[in-house]
């Protein structure tokens, strides 16, 4: 599931670029399991309360949730802040590793606050709005993202470890 977090976009006086770039960076992945399916994003205003309803709701059928924008300094941008609400296990490995590749790009990055974390059986991640901020974000999460929806829903057979060892 994708959820883009955007004011303007929801408003309808923007169109959101971000989330249909996710869209196509998840269905043209060759590291992502064919069954992660994000589908259309949903578009939501940068407002504690709509994002958490988007997220909660989506929880219930999601293995992965990946929101959009909403991760800057402005005032408005609350999707952390939403998210921390609603999380029950923070991923700081995986923050780390996506806020690390993004650095080697731009220094920019320094300036986002996205979290990544788990409710129930289903992985949340913020990123940036910018669509080549998602792009560098994506490039971060997606090779591990498999293994941890297969962790997430005790479907883990020990293959992906057996195969670490190997190399």
């Amino acid at each position: 599931m994708l959820i883009s977090v955007s004011d303007s976009c929801h408003a309808g006086t923007r169109t959101d670029e971000s989330g249909p770039k996710l869209v196509e960076l998840v269905d043209t992945s060759q590291k992502v399991n064919a069954t992660v399916n994000v589908g259309s994003p949903t578009v939501v205003p940068d407002d504690v309360t709509a994002i958490q309803e988007a997220l909660l709701e989506n929880c219930k059928n999601s293995d992965v949730i990946i929101t959009t924008g909403g991760t800057g300094f402005s005032k408005r941008d609350v999707t952390p802040e939403a998210t921390l609400e609603i999380v029950e296990r923070r991923c700081s490995g995986l923050e780390i590793a996506m806020h690390t590749a993004s650095m080697r790009i731009t220094p920019m990055a320094a300036l986002s606050r996205a979290i990544i974390g788990i409710r129930g059986s289903t992985l949340i991640i913020n990123m940036p709005g910018s669509v080549k901020a998602v792009k560098e974000c994506w490039e971060a999460v997606e090779p591990v993202l498999n293994h941890a929806i297969a962790l997430l829903k005790d479907a883990d057979d020990g293959t992906e470890h057996q195969k670490m060892m190997k190399k």
